[in-house]
């Protein structure tokens, strides 16, 4: 037996639900016709359907016939349910797309048609209403294949030459075949309808049973089956409860078995229910392309993929209103919160929200029969009579430009930054999440943590607080501290890193727009033109599409888009001034730049700085305490480089790339400079520091080094003068790779990452040397790196050194303690035997690995307490 799923779709009383009555009544699967207009129709269960004649959620139905099993899925066909339609959409095989001979294509249609193209369904065309006096079958099919596609067959016939000669121009295969022997296969237009080359169309009236077998058959012969995969995987497309409370996650099996007890995100699978109507039969298991209710999981959602299965695309059609809910006097909104939340969950797109600013309860909403529906709702399920304030417009912001945002966390014992880079995406993107970071950088756990951070919530933008959009985010740079970073860290610096790249940003707002077609009398154009006009619209004239009613009077249609706030009443203007003969069907269209967006703006009196809960500031450690930094000084106490100035990523202005040595950035006030120096910079450090260009001889030290066995002969006893030796500058030098390895906790932390290690190493040195005030040099191996030049950088208050190639960073140290004993109080830090030897020859002081680390830790600890005291 073929197993099939397939959706019907149509705009609001094109006869949809009257179609689907008709198929389960031709099979045989139901005994007597239900009607909406009778409040019986199989598919309709739920008493408000039943009382404003249209579907409001999503059914199913079996459908059984000789060769064929048929799930077929009947959805909402107002647009105010337009998010649980498309949501069905993604488990479909096929779809079934009801028009009205009467109508013909309404906008609601082509809007439909957009879906099923991006989901890539094969469609079945059913021109309904057939039996209605002028229609014109030719017409009609005229119509289809201007306004939707020229690939609309007629398949009333598929015997005749015509059709197979419309059939064979739709596809270069049937073409090749048509020319060579005059014959189309059925096999091959299959194929071609299975990858929406061809659109069969059948006509009929499913009231009076008309052409409905015929699309039957059409439809159990013409449809291919998929092919599933043995591995398990499941998509979730709907969460309801039936009349005893129980969540039911309605999904598809699209691989491998389901049976009861199994496991499913933790949750056990307590029962599998296959519904037809309102009736359901329980089953042990639930075969590939089997759609069922499964109770048991409590943590489903809409549009979750599961096994094998992606997460879905969210909802194109989403809603543009947002409305204040109205509670009883006395009642608490945080007690009947978690209530809404129930109705949240079957329908995600509502997005309830406590406002903590203004004390309220709000939800976004596509119109106002979806009102009526949710106070009904609430009511039967809750007891709770709730009513809904005005609509307000719900604004979206995005940006123009391209900009780096850095987000900086660090109170006592706690760090982590973050660096993102923002650039506009293209309009209807929505939020795109990239990572360009590499893991040697910043672990791959803590990326990925960045990146749930920047999904787990909607971020709000900098004009009006409304919502971000059509921006793409992608990671760049980001560091964590081996001991103090806590996964809330990363949370807080990347908030701060997104709001204070939207601070730099040119920030554009954003409104939804409709498109809208007006049908109305051909004398009342002018006054239509001129509202359109007014409400900031724009729009054409469809002259071809001048119709005649039944009185003889011509109605013109005028076609185009305008603002929503503009439109929101406009459709009872319409009515009265045209005296009823007028219509404005209105669809959303997609967000567009507002044109007086300063006087919305201000209206609305956001302050991005007095929002508490998304601050763009960042916080440094500063003498043991957390202080804040201005979001607009932020660049100048960073700790990681900006990656690109100015957002674009070349060889000319690239900081850092893979298989380079990580470089800190040197910050003068708000300026960021990179961290190569001069010749003139570098003479002056050798000068000062290195004593490279100075030629005096060397005279070695005349104590006995360790080992040396050679005794001295004595000397003479003497009488010297006593004089007090001048201070020395004082150097401390760190062998940095002996230290990583010998501190348990940097090593450990260099097996994951080196780099990781590195920076955490230079961090505890730099609050080091801010305590004991000397000369810090910190030097690294860089001798295996090909063509290498040794590098010195100036990172905060320490010196770091990459030695050139073919110099390890011991012989670096110790050229340095050979060159510069005398002169300096030099102490060396390493573990490594022979070096100790040497720069104890050197007259230089020696610490061990872990010595050092006990003397930075017990200096750390007396500065705690000495503040503390303070």
């Amino acid at each position: 037996m073929k197993k099939l799923v397939l959706g019907i779709l149509a705009h609001v009383d094109a006869g949809k639900t009257t179609l689907s009555e008709g198929l389960l009544y031709v099979s045989g699967n139901i005994s007597k016709i239900g009607r909406v207009d009778n409040r019986d129709a199989f598919l309709d269960t739920y008493e408000l359907e039943k009382e404003r004649g249209i579907t409001i959620f999503s059914k199913q139905a079996l459908i059984r016939t000789d060769n064929c099993v048929i799930t077929l899925l009947d959805t909402p066909g107002h647009v105010d349910f337009s998010a649980e339609m498309e949501r069905t959409l993604q488990v479909l095989d096929a779809a079934i797309l009801v028009i009205s001979a009467s109508d013909g294509v309404q906008g609601h249609t082509k809007t439909l048609w957009e879906l099923l193209g991006k989901y890539k369904i094969p469609t079945y065309l059913f021109i309904n209403k057939m039996d209605q006096e002028g229609s014109d079958r030719e017409a009609i099919l005229a119509q289809l294949q201007e306004k939707l596609s020229d690939a609309c067959v007629d398949f009333t016939d598929t015997e005749s030459e015509k059709w197979k000669e419309q059939v064979a121009v739709c596809d270069e295969h049937l073409l090749n075949r048509f020319l060579e022997d005059g014959t189309v296969t059925w096999e091959m237009t299959k194929e071609a309808v299975a990858q929406r080359k061809i659109f069969p169309c059948m006509f009929g009236s499913a009231l009076k049973l008309s052409g409905v077998e015929e699309f039957l058959q059409l439809l159990t012969d013409c449809c291919i089956e998929p092919a599933y995969p043995a591995e398990f995987g499941a998509r979730v497309f709907k969460i309801g409860r039936d009349e005893q409370g129980n969540r039911l996650t309605y999904l598809k099996v699209t691989g491998g078995t389901l049976n009861v007890k199994d496991i499913l995100q933790g949750e056990k699978v307590n029962q599998i229910r296959i519904y037809s109507g309102a009736k359901y039969e329980t089953v042990n298991e639930a075969t590939p392309g089997c759609v069922c209710a499964v109770t048991g999981l409590s943590k489903t959602r809409p549009g979750e993929g599961i096994g094998i299965e992606e997460e879905s695309i969210l909802p194109i059609l989403e809603p543009v209103l947002t409305y204040k809910i109205e509670l009883p006097q006395g009642m608490d909104a945080l007690q009947v919160l978690p209530k809404l939340r129930q109705l949240e969950e079957e329908e995600p797109q509502l997005h309830i929200v406590w406002d903590e600013r203004l004390k309220e309860l709000r939800a976004q909403i596509m119109g106002e029969v979806q009102i009526e529906v949710l106070k009904r709702l609430i009511l039967e399920r809750f007891q709770i009579p709730v009513t809904f304030a005005a609509g307000s417009i719900l604004y979206k912001e995005t940006i123009s430009d391209t900009v780096e945002g850095v987000g900086h966390f660090e109170p006592l014992r706690h760090y982590a930054e973050v660096h993102l880079l923002l650039e506009p995406a293209e309009p209807g993107t929505g939020i795109q999440i990239l990572t360009d970071c590499s893991e040697d950088k910043l672990n791959r756990n803590w990326q990925r943590l960045i990146v749930t951070h920047l999904e787990e919530k909607e971020h709000k933008g900098v004009l009006t607080g409304a919502p971000i959009t059509d921006i793409r985010i992608t990671l760049i740079a980001g560091k964590a501290h081996i001991k103090h970073t806590e996964g809330g860290d990363f949370r807080q610096a990347t908030y701060r890193a997104l709001r204070q790249g939207l601070m730099q940003a040119h920030s554009v707002l954003l409104e939804p727009y409709y498109e809208f077609r007006l049908e109305l009398p051909q004398e009342t154009v002018g006054r239509a033109m001129t509202d359109i006009e007014k409400r900031g619209g724009n729009f054409v004239l469809e002259e071809s599409f001048a119709q005649a009613t039944a009185d003889g009077e011509k109605i013109a249609v005028l076609s185009g888009s305008a603002p929503v706030r503009t439109m929101q009443d406009y459709a009872m203007e319409v009515i009265a001034y045209t005296k009823g003969k007028g219509r404005l069907f209105c669809l959303p269209k997609g967000y567009f730049p507002v044109k007086d967006a300063e006087e919305i703006v201000e209206k609305i009196g956001y302050h991005p700085l007095e929002d508490t809960e998304n601050p763009a500031d960042s916080v440094f450690c500063s003498h043991g305490a957390g202080t804040v930094i201005p979001w607009n000084e932020v660049f100048s106490y960073m700790h990681l480089p900006l990656r690109a100035q100015g957002g674009k990523i070349s060889e000319d202005n690239l900081i850092w790339k893979e298989g380079m040595q990580p470089l800190a950035a040197t910050t003068k006030g708000n300026t960021v400079t990179s961290d190569f120096i001069d010749i003139e910079e570098i003479d002056e450090i050798l000068e000062r520091t290195f004593h490279a260009n100075r030629k005096e001889k060397f005279i070695p030290h005349k104590g006995i080094a360790r080992g040396n066995k050679e005794r001295l002969k004595p000397i003479a006893a003497t009488t010297r003068e006593y004089r007090p030796q001048p201070k020395r500058e004082r150097y401390l030098l760190v062998d940095g790779y002996n230290v990583i390895f010998a501190w348990e906790e940097l090593k450990e932390l260099a097996k994951i990452s080196i780099d990781g290690a590195r920076g955490s190493l230079i961090d505890i040195l730099c609050n080091y040397q801010a305590i004991k005030g000397c000369n810090l040099i910190l030097v690294f191996d860089a001798y295996r790196v090909q063509g290498h030049k040794t590098e010195w950088i100036d990172y905060r208050n320490i010196h770091i050194v990459y030695t050139k190639e073919a110099e390890t960073a011991d012989q670096y140290i110790e050229h340095f303690a050979h060159e510069n004993g005398k002169k300096y109080d030099i102490t060396v830090a390493t573990s490594d035997g022979l070096e100790q030897i040497i720069i104890r020859g050197q007259g230089c002081n020696l610490l061990s690995s872990r010595e050092l680390q006990r003397e930075i830790e017990t200096t750390l600890e007396d500065f705690r307490e000495t503040y503390l005291k303070e």
